[in-house]
């Protein structure tokens, strides 16, 4: 592979950002119509700055058959190392086909909270095997789903009913099966948000989020879920913008820590499968880093699939400067690559 080819495995981008006609400010407003169809302007584009995969929000579909024919085209546009495509199908309030308004023929799922409430280890595998089929039938990959956050913070304003609950080995038991679900189902779960956004009191979309605990704190409460979710086989973790300054000494956020990523969730939990940010478009990078400064704190953190920057172009273009300047050296990109063609290999992509 050359070079732009490496970098490019890993970003994982919105189609949009393919298509001239969307700016930053129209890539990430989802009330508008996004990218719905592949187009010749966005296979030119591709092929000079080709990506590891996808994220599909509600403004990209329209119909079932429209999003199969969008997941087929996607999915065509490399044929020597196909694009992932993903979603984020919780269930609840965040469900991109269970909650669109036209009928994609999928059951609505009950909220996370509800499922840890009622204490049926069954429902929660049920809810993963669901979701699995109905996601694998319309040509989508992966899942950012199940949340694993311990939602210990009553002021939380994200979190809430996503998580399965305030207790750690309930969150424990119900994400083990809901992985597990996800997997017999043929879709790849993702385990969220490392290292844990239950205990905050802002929201990382719109600024600044911090936890106050210290490690051993956090590895009694947050770390349970996701220790659970890795022994069920997930091999794909989405990081946190949250900053951790009683772990790192600093106010950088999880997804450019290198203490977080690397020393904790890689060398102290044993984690080898890939590492993905949450959206770089967030507020809570946005605020203080160009697209370009931030992909490459990442992937010096120890991340190996960067997703939604709002310049993808910018991005890229630091990501390849950076390795050119030695900044990173090419075997870290290459160490990255590697566990994404793993990942792909080994679900069938």
């Amino acid at each position: 592979m050359t070079l732009r080819e490496k970098v490019g495995q890993l970003f994982v981008i919105r189609p949009d950002a393919l298509e001239g006609r969307f700016g930053p400010a129209e890539l990430e407003d989802n009330s508008i119509v996004g990218t719905t169809q592949v187009t010749d302007e966005m296979r030119n584009v591709y092929a000079q700055y080709p990506c590891g995969g996808f994220a599909l929000f509600r403004k990209n579909i329209l119909s079932p058959d429209q999003l199969m024919n969008l997941t087929r085209d996607l999915h065509a546009l490399n044929g020597d190392c196909t694009p992932m495509l993903s979603i984020d199908e919780e269930g609840g309030r965040v469900a991109r086909l269970g909650n669109h308004p036209v009928d994609f023929g999928v059951p609505k799922i009950e909220p996370m909270g509800s499922i840890a409430a009622s204490g049926d280890e069954a429902r929660a595998y049920h809810v993963g095997k669901t979701i699995g089929d109905y996601l694998g039938r319309y040509g989508l990959d992966v899942d950012f789903a199940p949340v694993a956050d311990v939602n210990t913070n009553a002021l939380n304003p994200v979190i809430g009913d996503r998580a399965f609950g305030d207790d750690p080995a309930v969150a424990a038991r119900m994400v083990g099966q809901v992985i597990a679900g996800l997997r017999d189902g043929g879709t790849a779960g993702c385990l969220k948000h490392f290292p844990g956004h239950g205990d905050t009191a802002t929201d990382t979309h719109t600024g600044y989020a911090e936890t106050l605990k210290t490690w051993e704190e956090i590895r009694s409460c947050e770390m349970v879920p996701f220790r659970a979710g890795i022994e069920a086989g997930a091999d794909l973790i989405m990081t946190a913008h949250i900053a951790a300054p009683n772990v790192t000494g600093s106010d950088e956020p999880a997804t450019m820590s290198r203490i977080i990523l690397t020393e904790k969730l890689r060398e102290e939990m044993g984690y080898q499968g890939v590492i993905i940010t949450d959206a770089l478009s967030m507020g809570a990078i946005t605020q203080k880093y160009s697209s370009s400064e931030a992909c490459v704190r990442c992937i010096q953190a120890g991340v190996d699939w960067l997703l939604m920057p709002l310049d993808y172009f910018e991005a890229f273009d630091g990501v390849v400067q950076a390795v050119e300047s030695g900044l990173i050296p090419e075997n870290r990109i290459d160490e990255s690559v590697r566990r994404i063609l793993t990942f792909k290999q080994d679900h069938g992509i």
